[in-house]
């Protein structure tokens, strides 16, 4: 939790009430690695905010697992449609690595924006990021070549790149595998 209210004091004013609020609807959790979150065709029932440990995010397109997603420490994530719409997600998470979780239940998200006018701030401000984020994705997926994307992705997320497998950062990075080794071949760390 305490993360969390490190995560929300970077980016608001919070009143004591406000805070002990929050803290009351989100709830912490332990998962080891490579436990699934959420699986397609299940309706995403929880935003969380990822404490400790790395998540990712993936589709089964074809019988082929595409990773969209690579979540850091110290960041939201949910399948958005699903929690939103409460309609069956295409997406899967899992954990890559022992994790702490700190989650919040659809209906307790939707208290908390009847509640307290900071929360619908917040979710709007988390929005607007994570917009940005896949934002600029698609624009480095136009413009940047896949050595130049892999170099970003160092430079921007050391940690994942140390503790997520080739497999999975290749597929983040719309890069094959081997094309992905060949590029690690060539950088001098």
């Amino acid at each position: 939790m305490k993360n969390l209210r490190n995560y929300i004091d970077t980016r608001f004013t919070v009143s004591k009430e406000d805070m002990a609020l929050l803290e009351k609807y989100f709830t912490t959790e332990n998962v080891p690695a490579q436990t699934i979150l959420l699986e397609a065709g299940k309706i995403e029932r929880y935003v969380y905010f990822l404490s400790t440990g790395i998540v990712k995010g993936y589709q089964n397109i074809e019988g082929k697992l595409v990773v969209q997603h690579l979540v850091p420490e110290n960041d939201f994530f949910t399948s958005l449609d699903s929690f939103m719409s409460e309609t069956p997600s295409s997406d899967y998470y899992e954990t890559v690595t022992d994790c702490t979780l700190v989650k919040i239940s659809k209906p307790d998200f939707v208290l908390l924006q009847e509640t307290t006018p900071i929360w619908a701030e917040l979710v709007k401000t988390v929005t607007n990021e994570h917009l940005s984020c896949k934002l600029a994705r698609v624009k480095d997926f136009q413009v940047l070549t896949a050595k130049e994307r892999y170099l970003k992705f160092l430079n921007q997320h050391p940690e994942l790149a140390l503790n997520v497998s080739v497999d999975n950062i290749a597929s983040f990075l719309g890069i094959a595998p081997q094309s992905l080794s060949r590029i690690r071949k060539q950088i001098a760390f």
